[in-house]
């Protein structure tokens, strides 16, 4: 969005209230360009302003500072250093006023694909980027590190991405190419992941180039960087320049403004003052962190904000004699560095709060964020969950403020006075911050946080410990405080008495300190932020590790395990380069990068978004019910059309007729706009039309909605209670199961439940309509997996056929199914706003509107019972399948069927009977996500195998083997299993991760430790490839060759970052014998290839790939007397010449429909899949029963692909696959508010609350290799490949198996254990539920700490969230 133009004159201030004379102009560099501008709108942020003149490679990914998708570099002279430093910086935070002076450097001022920066170049080449989304926010992190740190550690490379995420790559080789920049001590070789150095391998030590070589290290030596063979050297004298201009910049004070806000920027405090004694309540920003957020998602209005951040006074800092003096507002990462400092400067014994300090700043946020959030930020947010406000408040810091007339010292102590609100004086600001020393004997200091994710996450409970002892160890003094526990950072008042006056080292101090943290912290089960147990389990937890820290410290007894915190080592991998050598052609089977990686890296890839504004076009905003079931009593549009700048809407009343409101085949019962009623928060009532997306949000907001609420239904178990289903059953029955149960040895019972996904990827839906003049023509560019049903949906909204609707795709920022058919809607909305307005309508969605409307994965419910002998062979298996469908059908019956074809998983149950429903609940409608029903089946299916090898006393593995299928045996659903290598794959993962040897040694280890364990797991996977759907199972592709020897492909695939149509290129180019880059896939039409199915179902390549192989087929009978005539060394340059002289037609349709298959329901028979893709992974992991953190020490990955057409698209789906398998089975979860007045909303709607895995959060060995030496006898798909995209994602549960490996040990310790032979209730068998995140990793231990710690809820009390 281009910022508006407006006029910078400051005034409503009281007369002769400021004396400074205040300029109204921007000065600042661009990309080496000095930009100077006069017409600045307070109110726009830096990637407005940057995406609105055309610099459209930084990203918008969520608008809250949580992706790092829009990261640029800021380099500034810095008055703490007295250094330039290149910050990495969120620009959608940062506000574009803030900026002057600075040097703004974004993705397209480093680099181009003509000549790329090594960092792009790197991350191009070593597979680093997919749907390429994310990549230039990753690209400006690892270019900011390198600019202050030409010479980084390991370290320094991975904690550079704590502010970045990616949904596609799994990470792995973003990391391993960042890598090669990183220096090794005494290295042999200079990329300091290569194998020479015990890492991953280089990514670029491949065949073609040979491995790393080269510079040798000595201490004596200055350090060389490595560059990979065949790679642009990185060399630091070839920057940027920070601009000489900028050294000698005049910083004014500024004032800008229009009729909605004013932005002053003083240079100096008494500047600060002044504009603060004239504007009393102006909001006072520093980092504009926490100021964005609230404006963009709470529609707060700051109509005067005072930018503090260039002023020096409040960024300097002091070593006192007995505290550090610190500038209230220096940035968090000079914090960082100033606490290191301190360190030395102090030593360590009076600088344990400063060690503190660092440790809870290593951990906040990002890099970005801490680039410019400050601490006075921190404690004037007055967060109840701040990492750094316990360890100020513990340490007894005082804080400085100064108004006009006073200087004010205020204690820690008593500074917050309640929720988000604190004792500061309105009229004062926040100076500095004096920082006390701890004594250098017999003082302790330490701090704690626990998160759901370890990096850029906000606490759950965080705390700082301080206790002083006299010579004879009685207690002095003591200050525990924490965040998270009360509406504000507090003491716990009763434990700090407690404990004053006793002596530290007996027991009965111990035991009387737990004791008075339960009264301090006597949670209710329906507590504000729900995690009641697991919150007090924590705040015990962290005190005991303390304590016995300090006896560990004294000499004296000390639980010493409980002390050390779980901490990460840096991650390595290895991938088989060798996989497909036996099978490699001249162009499919080589390891290409990703043809539009170098477009993606260097911010040159177009997404829907980035496509330049026309002249006159509309920003469309959606409005959405904030009821979870209501009927609508009335809409008013009339406030939102008063707001200057809003020009129309859409709505149920601009359909041509009912029946074109209705879409979703089968059933075509969902609405495009509501209409009496709404079935769900988020549900859309229509569109505001404006000349500006941010007019158009303020638009939509004024909307007046009246409602009159309705009983709402969100959980599987409230909809069986309630039977609100829909009219689908489903059921496959095979031999005789009753019967079986009954002459079965054993018979048990359980229920696996798991929840939904968000599929967060990182471009959220956009689509811009543009309508033609004649003929009801119109052009749509959508962000979809579906551009066939957009159009199909387009035509019906706006009454015409299908042929005057053109949809096109030229890529997406990630799909993963989430744009299948939810993608539809948006689509559908900005071609009936364009037809309404005559004008190019454009809508991108904000996250949290994508998080609303947009769909989850399918939370599941699975009730089985399992007949088996005590042999260990199951005989019998009844299955009771539920699928939370969410308001409307979408979907989800397909997914259901799916689900329960993979229930069996990968075992042979001769008597099987399994039946699916689908629950109708007021959730928004959930959809297709990778896997599509088959995870959940699958996940069911190793529940009941780990929970029944509990009960049966036997090892899961040996369980597994005893039931796994052979080769043709016949699934549940009759279909024989042919090209059957799980068996093989079962013992190689064995062999080569040396499985056995490492259960030997946890089984050793847990022995040994009470506060750690350490699980193990082996699952296997077979995933279905075939649209469920027969119709779907086909596709077409063109194919021309032009004159000059080029040749376009189109197909009906689209581009998501699965790299398909670089797949679709080799195929062409191996079947036309033409290099890669005479091959071009320019978009995805709906008129160059017609009634194109979905991109999804991982059939893309297999049936794309076969019509384009058939189209260059038809070409090459044609082009055969050419080459026969011209000879062997003809180019297709000359061929095309030679047959267009004789009127050869060379263009070809072509066209593949999938052989064989067709299932029918009911009946149990016909072909369900064409074949199956399988795989096997044992994965590693070890927790913290304290506070249920815990790591992947190694996970081992083999997939059967088949021949691979490219293996690094594929290594890079299944790392990808299996990293989102991570965050579906351990850390994404979703939460609605149960009360209040969002009640029924979606809390989790942001990175802020919604946590996908991060950089640090993949295994710390990460193996991956495809099955080789086999032969597919079966298999005939193109090239003899098999669908990669969805299902390694199941073998992400080989963690969640491994966890509860690990938590079976931890509660045996306690005597909880399964009854072996018994289907007993309420025994020690371990149920555990997906995700198993940190919480219920705690909360399934049986350790004394959490027993006590556990909150029953009183009668009809319930918890604060609803969990779905």
């Amino acid at each position: 969005m281009a910022p508006s133009a407006i006029a910078t004159t400051p005034d409503s201030a009281p007369t002769g209230a400021l004396t400074t004379t205040f300029d109204d102009t921007l000065r600042f560099y661009l990309n080496g360009t000095r930009v100077v501008l006069d017409e600045v709108d307070p109110e726009a942020t830096l990637l407005e302003y940057l995406r609105g003149i055309g610099l459209t490679g930084t990203k918008l990914g969520c608008g809250e500072g949580g992706c790092g998708a829009c990261t640029v570099v800021v380099s500034q002279y810095n008055p703490t250093t007295k250094k330039i430093y290149h910050a990495s910086v969120n620009a959608c935070l940062a506000p574009l006023a803030s900026i002057d002076g600075k040097h703004v450097i974004t993705i397209e001022g480093i680099g181009s694909t003509k000549n790329p920066h090594p960092t792009q170049e790197r991350v191009a080449k070593g597979h680093g980027s997919q749907c390429g989304f994310c990549t230039p926010g990753i690209v400006m992190s690892l270019y900011a590190l390198l600019r202050n740190n030409d010479a980084p550690t390991e370290h320094d490379v991975e904690e550079a991405f704590d502010g970045n995420l990616c949904r596609c790559t799994g990470y792995r080789p973003i990391l391993d190419a960042a890598q090669t920049f990183s220096v090794k001590k005494n290295q042999a070789n200079g990329c300091g992941n290569s194998t020479a150095n015990g890492g991953s391998g280089c990514c670029m030590e491949n065949g073609n180039g040979g491995g790393c070589g080269g510079a040798k290290f000595d201490d004596s030596q200055p350090i060389k960087r490595f560059t990979p063979p065949g790679f642009i050297e990185y060399n630091p004298d070839t920057e940027l320049i920070f601009p000489p201009q900028l050294k000698k910049h005049d910083f004014r004070p500024l004032a800008f403004g229009n009729k909605r806000k004013k932005w002053f920027r003083p240079v100096t405090l008494d500047q600060l003052l002044e504009v603060k004694a004239a504007f009393p309540q102006a909001k006072i920003i520093g980092g504009s962190t926490e100021t964005q957020i609230e404006i963009k998602f709470k529609a707060l209005q700051y109509p005067v904000s005072v930018f503090v951040g260039d002023i020096p006074e409040l960024r300097l800092y002091e070593f006192k004699d007995d505290h550090l003096d610190v500038g209230a507002n220096i940035t968090l990462t000079d914090l960082e560095n100033v606490s290191l400092d301190a360190i030395k400067h102090y030593g360590e014994a009076k600088s344990q709060i400063f060690s503190a300090v660092h440790k809870q700043l290593k951990y906040f946020a990002g890099r970005q964020i801490r680039n410019v959030g400050t601490p006075a930020g921190n404690l004037i947010t007055a967060s109840p969950i701040s990492d750094l406000n316990p360890v100020l408040m513990a340490a007894d810091a005082v804080l400085v403020a100064k108004s006009p007339k006073k200087e004010t010292e205020l204690p820690m102590a008593d500074f917050f006075t309640g929720y988000r609100k604190t004792s500061l004086p309105e009229d004062a600001i926040l100076t500095s911050i004096r920082i006390p020393l701890t004594k250098e004997k017999n003082e302790f200091f330490r701090a704690y946080k626990q998160a759901k994710r370890k990096d850029d996450d906000i606490a759950i409970v965080t705390s700082a410990m301080k206790v002083r002892l006299n010579d004879d160890g009685v207690v002095e003094v003591a200050n525990l405080v924490y965040g998270g526990m009360a509406p504000m950072t507090v003491a716990a008042k009763k434990a700090n008495e407690f404990l004053k006056g006793k002596r530290f080292a007996e027991l009965e101090t111990l035991e009387g300190a737990m004791n008075a943290l339960e009264q301090d912290f006597d949670l209710s089960f329906g507590v504000p932020g729900g995690m009641a147990s697991y919150r007090k389990s924590l705040a015990l937890g962290f005190f005991y590790r303390f304590y016995h820290e300090v006896m560990q410290i004294l000499g004296g007894k000390a639980d010493k395990e409980a002390v050390d915190e779980l901490e990460r080592e840096i991650s390595v991998g290895k991938e088989d380069r060798e996989a497909a050598a036996a099978y490699m052609q001249e162009t499919v089977g080589k390891s290409n990068p990703h043809v539009a990686a170098l477009k993606q890296v260097t911010g040159e890839a177009q997404y829907t978004d980035d496509i330049p504004p026309m002249k006159n076009e509309l920003y469309g905003c959606l409005v959405l019910s904030n009821r979870a079931h209501a009927k609508l009593l009335s809409v008013d549009f009339t406030p939102a059309l008063d707001i200057p700048g809003v020009v129309d809407y859409v709505d149920k009343n601009d359909m041509p007729n009912e029946k074109a409101n209705r879409w979703g085949a089968p059933h075509f019962e969902e609405v495009f706009f509501a209409e009496d009623e709404v079935h769900t928060a988020g549900q859309v009532i229509g569109m505001v039309l404006a000349t500006s997306a941010a007019r158009a949000a303020e638009g939509a907001r004024a909307v007046k909605v009246e409602y009159e609420e309705l009983p709402a239904i969100f959980t599987i178990e409230e909809a069986i209670e309630k039977e609100s289903f829909y009219n689908y059953f489903r059921e496959i029955k095979k031999g005789d199961p009753e019967g079986a149960f009954a002459k079965c040895d054993h018979v048990f019972t359980g229920i696996a439940r798991m929840g939904g996904q968000e599929h967060f990827y990182l471009e959220t839906n956009a689509a811009i309509a543009i309508p033609k003049p004649e003929d009801g023509e119109i052009e749509i560019w959508s962000s979809t997996q579906n551009p066939n049903e957009a159009q199909v949906y387009a035509a019906q909204v706006l009454g015409v056929q299908s042929n005057k609707v053109v949809v096109k795709v030229k890529r997406m920022g990630g799909g993963f199914g989430g744009k299948e058919s939810r993608s539809v809607p948006l689509s559908t909305y900005t071609a009936l706003a364009a037809r309404k307005t005559k004008k190019p309508v454009r809508c991108m969605l904000t996250r949290e509107e994508d998080m609303l409307t947009s769909g989850q994965r399918h939370p599941f419910l699975g009730r089985w019972k399992v007949g088996v002998n005590k042999d260990g062979k199951i005989q019998a298996l009844d299955l009771d399948v539920f699928n939370n469908a969410g308001w409307s059908w979408d979907l989800s019956g397909a997914v259901c069927e799916r689900a329960m074809t993979h229930s069996d998983g990968c075992y042979l149950i001769p008597n099987i009977h399994v039946r699916g429903r689908l629950c109708k609940t007021n959730t928004m409608s959930n959809t297709a996500f990778r896997g599509f029903g088959g995870p959940q089946g699958m996940f069911i299916a190793e529940c009941y195998m780990s929970e029944v090898a509990d009960r049966l006393g036997m090892p899961v593995e040996k369980f597994r083997e005893i039931n796994m299928y052979k080769p043709l045996e016949e699934t549940h659903f009759n279909q024989p299993l042919t090209d059957w290598h799980v068996p093989l794959m079962y013992q190689q993962v064995q062999d080569e991760s040396q499985y056995s040897a490492r259960r030997e040694a946890i089984t050793k280890f847990n022995s040994e430790h009470k506060w750690r364990k350490r699980g193990l797991a082996l699952i296997p996977t077979k995933f279905g490839i075939s649209f469920t759907a027969l119709w779907f199972n086909q596709a077409g592709a063109l194919v021309h060759i032009y004159h000059d020897g080029s040749i376009l492909v189109a197909h009906g695939g689209t581009e998501m970052g699965q790299g398909l149509h670089t797949k679709m290129t080799q195929i062409a180019a191996q079947a036309l014998n033409v290099p890669m880059e005479n091959v071009f896939i320019s978009e995805t039409a709906t008129n160059t290839v017609a009634n194109a199915s979905a991109t999804a179902a991982s059939a893309s390549s297999d049936l794309n790939g076969y019509a384009i192989y058939n189209a260059c087929q038809q070409l090459n009978e044609r082009l055969a007397p050419y080459r026969e005539k011209l000879g062997p060394d003809a180019t297709m340059k000359d061929l095309a010449h030679a047959a267009y002289f004789d009127r050869v037609n060379l263009s070809a349709q072509g066209f593949y429909k999938t052989p064989e298959i067709g299932y029918t329901w009911g009946a149990n028979t016909g072909k369900m899949f064409f074949y199956f893709t399988q795989g096997v992974t044992a994965a590693e992991v070890e927790i913290d029963t304290l506070t249920g953190t815990w790591t992947c020490l190694r996970a081992d990955i083999k997939m059967d692909v088949g021949q691979s057409i490219n293996p690094a698209i594929d290594y890079g789906q299944i790392q990808g696959a299996f990293i989102q398998g991570l965050g579906l089975f351990t850390m994404e979860e979703s939460l609605w508010l149960r009360n209040g007045p969002l009640k029924g909303n979606l809390f989790t709607r942001g990175p802020g609350a919604y946590k996908i895995p991060g950089f640090r959060d993949i295994p710390q060995e990460f193996n991956v290799s495809l099955l080789k030496d086999v032969e597919w006898k079966d298999l005939r798909t193109i090239q003899r490949s098999r669908g990669v995209g969805e299902p390694p994602l199941f073998m992400g549960s080989a963690v969640f198996f491994a966890i509860r490996d690990a938590l079976v040990a931890a509660r045996k310790d306690y005597g909880v254990e399964a009854t072996v032979g018994e289907d007993k209730k309420g025994d020690g068998l371990l149920r555990l539920e997906s995700p198993a995140t940190p919480e219920r990793i705690r909360l399934a231990c049986a350790d004394p700490i959490v027993t006590r710690a556990r909150v029953e809820p009183k009668e009809g009390e319930k918890s604060f969230f609803i969990a779905i």
